[in-house]
């Protein structure tokens, strides 16, 4: 199982990035995934997750400005962010777990990490 991401960047206060999550060693739509977000200092934050046909989660400082989304064909896993704030400005990594049907934005569900892209948003 590997997982590799993309699509970071510095933008400033109110713009938007895309990050990519490609997916590689397993059928990622049979698997919960999820973006997760660590800025320095802090505890890892679970931003959002995604699980086949059901509703995604997401965390309430972002709710209405990120979209997690997944290609099955392609492999890969999305998250849309608008409006970016300055305190978004973090280290994103995505994750997946192999054993848990349902979205989880909770670090201990998931056992497969990728390496992170940084997001960096300026004021």
């Amino acid at each position: 199982v590997h997982l590799v991401e993309s699509g970071g960047g510095s933008v400033q206060t109110g713009g938007s990035l895309r990050l990519s999550c490609a997916v590689s060693g397993y059928a990622s739509s049979t698997y919960s995934m999820a973006w997760f977000r660590q800025a320095p200092g802090k505890e890892r934050e679970g931003v959002a997750s995604i699980y086949s046909e059901l509703r995604p989660r997401y965390a309430d400082s972002v709710k209405g400005r990120f979209t997690i989304s997944q290609d099955s064909a392609k492999k890969t896993l999305y998250l849309q962010m608008n409006s970016l704030k300055p305190e978004d400005t973090a280290t994103y990594l995505c994750a997946a777990s192999p054993s848990l049907w349902a979205p989880s934005i909770r670090g201990a569900d998931f056992a497969y990490w990728g390496q992170g892209t940084q997001v960096t948003v300026s004021s």
